[in-house]
């Protein structure tokens, strides 16, 4: 059978008294600094058990600037599906101006990293490029031709 806590102490010239918790003597300065240091242990306890926000890498062989239309599409496709960028999802814009010689590092960046998902829209180069190095993570692509004849699938 376990004691109550029992707390005496008193203020001014006279020492504090001690605590018994569970028939453990302890002073009243000791059971303070258990307390408040358990307490702060519960932010670190709690924010280490949320899960990790998905990163979506997002290829466009174009420009920011071109391709305004195109990222509210997508915006407006992840709304629709649950998703608020910064959020509960992050989105990494990669924009390859053209220079398509920067899509292997691009992508083999974004596989090392292991992001969630790889969109590549309008560039059957990224998708082939992502296709090329992985096979685990899932690749979101649109192309204007047929997919399977580009090589970007085996079949549909």
């Amino acid at each position: 059978m376990s004691r109550p806590l029992v707390m005496h102490y008193t203020v001014g010239a006279y020492r504090f008294g001690r605590l018994s918790l569970l028939g453990l003597a302890m002073k009243r300065r000791e059971f303070i600094s258990l307390i408040g240091g358990a307490a702060a242990m519960v932010p670190l306890v709690a924010r280490a058990q949320q899960p990790a926000i998905p990163v979506v890498g997002f290829i466009n062989a174009g420009t920011a600037d071109a391709s305004t239309r195109r990222i509210a599409a997508f915006r407006k496709g992840l709304s629709e599906a649950g998703y608020a960028e910064g959020q509960n999802v992050i989105v990494e814009y990669h924009w390859l101006e053209g220079n398509y010689d920067r899509l292997p590092a691009v992508v083999t960046d974004l596989v090392q990293r292991r992001v969630a998902v790889i969109a590549t829209p309008s560039s059957t180069e990224g998708a082939l490029a992502a296709k090329t190095a992985t096979a685990t993570i899932p690749i979101v692509f649109g192309v204007a031709q047929d997919p399977t004849a580009a090589r970007s699938t085996r079949n549909m």
